[in-house]
């Protein structure tokens, strides 16, 4: 943390968010061959790039010298086609961490409170302290978001609800209605963020429309990314739909250019191809499977999960971390989530699942 005096003390009091450890940061720290490093740590889609995707980026090589389309014309087009909204409710991100770290600062002062609740993603209180505001952690149940309690939790200085569904870390996924019931019960002058970033992994009978309901609540803002499902995290591409009214703020004050060229062409690729999507889908629902088979097999507890990676629960987390890095398999210990005994998985390829688990049973003994 900084000492400097310039800045404010809840910018000084802020711990950065730290991100899954790199391949080449593991590589050169213990001397390993990058090549026999496996991650499992980011949620970060193992089927590789999106050939549509790729193409794209190929073809938008040349035009490199000129700045990106500012307004995401075409991106907008396609996300309003395949999402059935206008372009007018929709705002790009650098990742949908951008949209979350927007709404904080455009709809939240000092003065007011975040409601958002445990064991939920851990930028959403970063959001909140670096806007100076005070967060309003409210208590899980079992480890997954207690809308009711979030409700009562919002007070007049109330601005701005965080939700995760599913949540990161920990795979949760909120009662059916339960969205439904909190919007039409919470104020109207709070801003409820949405952030579905793993919503692509849920099956059929599971998902809601929630995208149906900013009709009903100008209020919402539903958050979404294309770094996990349509596998493009290295571009740092996600986006808002909200009412024309908060998607104008929003882009008000977004960078401007801050989505890059290669980016838009690539996200505009892979939202068309489905056989991609599904394929990803297919990968996930097998290696899910793989995992907590084998976490039944060996006794250890975990939470199941609704997204691309399972937490699971362990005596001591930090040495069985330490372990699985030494052996070239990174994944995420969960100790600023205030979970010490936790370690997140990605759910990745059959023969990176079968690799995790066999250095998690050398681990524990055989």
């Amino acid at each position: 943390m900084s000492s400097s005096p310039l800045a404010p003390q809840h910018v000084r009091d802020l711990a950065p968010y730290q991100g899954g450890k790199p391949i080449a940061d593991l590589a050169r720290e213990l001397n390993l061959d990058p090549a026999s490093i496996i991650k499992l740590a980011s949620n970060e889609n193992p089927q590789g790039l999106s050939s549509k995707a790729r193409e794209a980026m190929l073809l938008a090589m040349d035009g490199l010298t000129r700045y990106p389309d500012d307004n995401g014309y075409a991106l907008k087009a396609a996300i309003a086609r395949r999402f059935a909204v206008q372009p007018s409710q929709i705002v790009l991100g650098n990742g949908s961490n951008d949209i979350l770290e927007l709404a904080a600062r455009i709809f939240v002062t000092p003065a007011d409170t975040v409601v958002y609740s445990q064991y939920a993603f851990a930028y959403y209180r970063l959001a909140t302290q670096a806007a100076g505001a005070r967060g309003l952690e409210v208590r899980a149940v079992e480890y997954g978001h207690d809308l009711g309690a979030m409700l009562a939790a919002i007070q007049p200085d109330t601005k701005l609800v965080f939700i995760a569904n599913p949540n990161n870390p920990t795979g949760t996924l909120c009662r059916p209605g339960d969205v439904l019931e909190f919007l039409e019960s919470c104020p109207p002058q709070v801003l409820v963020v949405l952030d579905e970033a793993y919503v692509e992994f849920l099956p059929p009978e599971k998902r809601s429309d929630t995208l149906a309901l900013l009709q009903r609540f100008p209020n919402l803002l539903v958050c979404r990314t294309l770094s996990k499902a349509y596998g493009l995290a290295g571009l740092r591409i996600g986006f808002g739909i909200a009412s024309p009214a908060v998607a104008e703020l929003l882009n008000r004050v977004r960078r401007p250019f801050n989505v890059n060229a290669l980016a838009q062409a690539a996200a505009v690729a892979a939202l068309d191809d489905a056989e991609f999507l599904r394929e990803t889908i297919r990968i996930n629902t097998a290696g899910m499977q793989q995992l907590t088979e084998a976490f039944i097999r060996l006794g250890i507890p975990f939470i199941p999960s609704h997204a691309n990676f399972i937490t699971f629960h362990v005596g001591d987390g930090a040495l069985l971390n330490q372990y699985m890095l030494e052996q070239g398999v990174i994944i995420r210990p969960l100790t600023n989530y205030g979970m010490r005994d936790s370690l997140r998985v990605s759910i990745g390829l059959p023969e990176e699942n079968a690799r995790f688990i066999a250095v998690l049973e050398a681990a524990l003994g055989g």
